[in-house]
């Protein structure tokens, strides 16, 4: 599996999970647009970081049989509470919302420390999630 393959099992499994933690029980049509989910958003651009922490740092790897078990789970909790696959599809293969997404993300790496070209920047920051539990931290694994 690629690592582009990966994010993208990783994106889907936080999107879902984290889209539906927000999303009233209600019609399609009610729902808030996936864009404007600050959970959703949230949660997506911390699966960017673990994304970029385990490429930038040679001790870090993903965990990725438990993010697409997760995802599994979620998209079907998902469609429960009235999001189409199309929508959801739709958000996921936005270069837009991909762009934005990955622009929030760079801007944390910064803002916490990370320096391009310096692992272990990128090892601090991964060992520093993974310590605190967040999103991002669920998501790696120190070797």
């Amino acid at each position: 599996m690629t690592g582009r393959a990966a994010y993208r099992g990783l994106a889907r499994a936080a999107l879902v999970a984290l889209s539906l933690a927000a999303a009233p029980a209600s019609p399609a049509a009610a729902l808030p647009p996936l864009s404007q989910e600050r959970h959703v958003n949230d949660s997506l651009v911390q699966a960017r970081v673990a994304d970029l922490l385990r490429r930038g740092c040679p001790d870090l790897d993903a965990r990725i049989i438990k993010a697409f078990s997760e995802a599994r789970k979620l998209k079907r909790y998902a469609l429960e509470q009235g999001y189409s696959e199309a929508q959801i599809d739709a958000f996921l293969d936005s270069r837009e919302e991909r762009r934005r997404i990955y622009a929030q993300a760079d801007r944390y790496m910064v803002a916490n420390g990370v320096v391009n070209g310096q692992p272990e920047t990128f090892c601090r920051l991964g060992r520093q999630e993974i310590e605190r539990k967040t999103i991002a931290g669920s998501l790696l694994v120190a070797r």
